[in-house]
């Protein structure tokens, strides 16, 4: 069986690039820089459903692709976490957060509605990541 992207990942995320292993989605919601990496494997719920090698490279991707978006977007605190509980495709959340934001101190999740970026917001979002330093990563234009 092929990978294939989950409808929920597809409707609220905008693919913006790729690593070796994971996809790498703008959530979009602009109240939050708030990315998920996606591992292209298929049928994988959990972390400990990737091989050896896998599992590593998630992690890997992980910390280059969290380095880049805190120095990008100046972040407090960088929230990571792979929940699953709604979307059962294994997915990782990066979450950049600031003392501002509408969900300071809480999770983010159920605060309000997402709030759509606009194309502009976008392309300068894709930009700052294209002039980052991610070794290995590939952005989709």
């Amino acid at each position: 069986m092929s990978f294939e992207l989950h409808p929920d990942l597809q409707r609220d995320g905008i693919l913006i690039g790729r690593f070796k292993l994971n996809l790498a989605l703008l959530i979009n919601d602009k109240s939050y820089p708030w990315f998920v990496l996606v591992p292209q494997r298929a049928n994988i719920r959990d972390t400990i459903d990737l091989t050896g090698e896998d599992f590593e490279l998630l992690w890997q991707e992980s910390r280059t692709f969290s380095a880049a978006i805190m120095k990008i977007f100046e972040g407090e605190k960088l929230n990571v976490a792979a929940l699953g509980n709604m979307t059962p495709q294994l997915h990782v959340h990066h979450v950049v957060r600031f003392s501002t934001d509408v969900a300071w101190p809480k999770p983010i999740w159920g605060v309000q509605p997402l709030q759509p970026y606009n194309a502009d917001e976008i392309k300068n979002i894709v930009a700052q990541i294209k002039n980052a330093d991610l070794r290995g990563f590939t952005i989709d234009e």
